[in-house]
């Protein structure tokens, strides 16, 4: 079973025992979190997609060490003018286990099903 699930506004996969790096959380290290933002959920055979999140999932996970990662560098320049800025940035990050994955997939209603084969219907009568 795995989720998509929004972190700071950026989109990772979530499985279970898997180490994600996202953006500094706050809490310190051995603290859980929860993110509730699932987006979608995979259970092997069915998916669910949220509009916009799927109700009821959530993620758990385990803050495990924060950090900053290699700077880079930013440089500008104006070609003649005598204009140049030399400016570096490191970024903060924190490393996180998941541990658990909550949430059932629902199999989507016999409603949807038809609806898309009455689409489908439509169009290969057009198409005649």
């Amino acid at each position: 079973m795995y989720a998509i699930i929004n972190i700071s506004g950026k989109q990772y996969k979530a499985s279970e025992g898997a180490k994600v790096r996202v953006a500094k959380q706050i809490g310190d290290t051995g603290t859980t979190l929860t993110f509730d933002e699932v987006l979608m959920l995979n259970d092997g055979e069915n998916t669910e997609f949220g509009n916009p999140t799927v109700k009821g999932a959530k993620v758990s996970a385990v803050v495990l060490d924060h950090g900053r990662n290699r700077k880079i560098l930013v440089y500008k320049k104006k070609r003649r003018k005598g204009y140049q800025r030399k400016n570096g940035h490191r970024q903060w990050y924190t490393d996180i286990e998941i541990k658990k994955v909550e949430g059932s997939v629902s199999i989507k209603s016999s409603a949807v099903s038809k609806k898309a084969a009455s689409v489908v219907e439509k169009l290969s009568e057009e198409e005649e």
